[in-house]
C-alpha cells in the first residue's frame, strides 16, 4: 500500500492552503502542479483538493490567464528564481505571480474533484465557483494565444509546456540571445545536481524571454514573441479540459455545446501537427511555420484526447524503438534513437510520473488495458522505490531531481485507487 507513504508526502507540502511541489526546489505554489496534486488529494481529502483547487485559481488575471507561479509571502523573496520581484506581476486581490502560463489541465482536476464526493462539492458549490473561472481561463488561451491562426494555442516560453528543456525547443531557442549570466543567481542548482538540470546557456535564454514579455506589460498581442510554439500536450489537455468542462456544464445544467464544439475544433486542428506517427511542436517563428523535428512525449499525450483519429498510428509509435512503452520504465520524455537524448537531464530523456499518468489515462479510455497495467505498476513500483522522485532514468529507473515531490505521491495514490472515471 502506497497510500500512507503518499499522504505523508502531501500532508508535509501542505501550506494551508495549497500544496507546494517541493519545499526546497520549489517552495511556491505551481499551476499544474496543483491541478494534479488535486487529483491525488481527492482520495484524502475531497475538501482539501477542492481548497487546492480554489486557491490557484484565486491567482487568476483579469484577463484569464492562471499563471504558472503564485507566490507565497511567508516564502523568503530570494528563495527561488526568477521570484516575485523579477516578474513584477501582482493580481487584483494583491497575490504576486509570474506572468506566463502552464498546460491547462485544471478543467479536468476540478471535474474528478468533484466526482470525489458531489454531496459536498454541491453544498460548497464548488463547481458554481469554478466553472467562469475555468470559461475565462480557456478563453483567454483560445482568443489571445492563437498566434498563428491555425486554431491552436501557442506557448511563448518553454517553461509554458512544463516540460522546460525538451530537445522540441533547442532550435527556437538557439535564436534566442540569452541574458547575461552575471545579471542572475540561479536557485535551482541550489537543490539539485547541475547534471540534472537545465544549462547555464538555455537558463540565459529563459530569463531573456520572461523578460521581454514583462517589459511589454505581458501583453500578448505588443509583445515581439522570438519564441512561440503549438505544443501538442498543451492542446491535447486543452481539449481534455473541454470534455471536463462539458460535463462540469451538464452538472451547472448549463448548455454544454460551446465547450464540445470547442474540443472539435481543436482535435481537428491538431491534426496539422501530426508527421511520422507522432504529433510535433510547429515553430510559429520558423520559416512557413514548420514542425520541429525532435519526438517528444509531448507528441503522445494526444493518446488521451477522446476519439482521436491519429490514436492507432500514434500507439503504434508509442510502442516503437523512439519511446518502447511498455519496455522501459515509465514513458521517456524524449526519443531514446534520438540524438540528444540525455537519460539523467530535465525533460532530456527521463520519465516523468504526470506524463505517464496521462498516457496511462489514455491508454484505459482506448480499451488498452494490458498495456494500462504496465504504466500504472511502474508508477506505483517507481513511486515506493525512489522515495516520489521528482522523475526517473527510463532504463534503469534511478531516481533524479527531487525526492518526497508533491505530483509524484499525488498520481501514484490516484492510480492505487484504480479510479479512473
Amino acid at each position: 500500500m502506497i497510500r500512507p507513504a503518499a499522504a505523508r508526502v502531501l500532508l508535509g507540502n501542505w501550506t494551508g492552503h495549497s500544496t507546494v511541489p517541493s519545499h526546497s526546489l520549489y517552495p511556491h505554489q505551481w499551476s499544474w502542479d496543483s491541478a494534479f496534486i488535486a487529483i491525488g488529494l481527492r482520495h484524502l481529502s475531497p475538501r482539501r483538493a477542492q481548497v487546492e483547487l480554489e486557491s490557484l485559481l484565486g491567482s487568476q488575471w483579469a484577463d484569464g490567464r492562471i499563471p504558472h507561479i503564485s507566490f507565497s509571502p511567508s516564502v523568503p523573496r530570494d528563495a527561488y528564481f526568477p521570484g516575485p520581484d523579477f516578474w513584477q506581476a501582482v493580481t487584483r486581490g494583491g497575490v504576486e505571480t509570474s506572468g506566463i502560463v502552464q498546460p491547462p489541465v485544471h478543467a479536468l482536476a476540478v471535474w474528478l474533484t468533484h466526482q470525489a464526493d458531489e454531496d459536498e462539492s454541491v453544498r460548497r458549490g464548488f463547481l458554481e465557483r469554478m466553472y467562469p473561472k475555468l470559461v475565462a481561463w480557456h478563453a483567454y488561451l483560445r482568443e489571445r494565444r492563437d498566434l498563428g491562426g491555425h486554431g491552436l494555442v501557442a506557448i511563448v516560453h518553454p517553461w509554458e509546456s512544463g516540460m522546460d528543456n525538451s530537445p522540441a525547443w533547442d532550435e527556437a531557442l538557439a535564436r534566442v540571445r540569452p541574458a547575461p549570466l552575471d545579471s542572475f543567481t540561479r536557485r535551482d542548482t541550489d537543490h539539485a545536481s547541475d547534471d540534472d538540470r537545465p544549462t547555464d546557456l538555455d537558463y540565459g535564454r529563459y530569463v531573456q524571454l520572461a523578460a521581454t514579455y514583462r517589459d511589454h506589460g505581458y501583453d500578448d498581442a505588443r509583445t515581439p514573441f522570438a519564441f512561440a510554439l503549438e505544443d501538442p500536450c498543451f492542446n491535447a489537455l486543452l481539449i481534455s479540459s473541454e470534455h471536463a468542462l462539458a460535463s462540469i456544464a451538464k452538472a451547472l445544467a448549463v448548455d454544454p455545446t460551446p465547450h464540445l464544439t470547442a474540443a472539435a475544433e481543436l482535435t481537428t486542428s491538431l491534426g496539422d501537427l501530426f508527421a511520422d506517427g507522432n504529433f510535433r511542436a510547429r515553430d510559429l517563428r520558423a520559416d512557413g511555420s514548420a514542425l520541429v523535428g525532435a519526438d517528444t512525449v509531448s507528441g503522445l499525450i494526444p493518446l488521451l484526447v477522446p476519439g482521436l483519429p491519429q490514436a492507432n498510428e500514434l500507439l503504434a509509435t508509442a510502442r516503437g524503438p523512439r519511446f518502447r512503452l511498455g519496455a522501459v520504465r515509465m514513458v521517456p520524455s524524449y526519443d531514446l534513437t534520438g540524438p540528444e537524448f540525455e537519460p539523467g537531464r530535465y525533460w532530456r530523456g527521463p520519465s516523468w510520473f504526470n506524463t505517464a499518468w496521462l498516457i496511462h489515462r489514455g491508454l484505459v479510455q482506448l480499451g488498452e488495458h494490458e498495456l494500462a497495467g504496465t504504466v500504472r505498476a511502474d508508477v506505483l513500483d517507481l513511486a515506493a522505490a525512489t522515495r516520489f522522485a521528482e522523475y526517473v532514468e527510463p532504463f534503469t529507473g534511478a531516481a533524479r531531481g527531487a525526492r518526497d515531490f508533491s505530483w509524484t505521491a499525488a498520481l501514484a495514490l490516484d492510480l492505487e485507487s484504480d479510479d479512473q472515471r
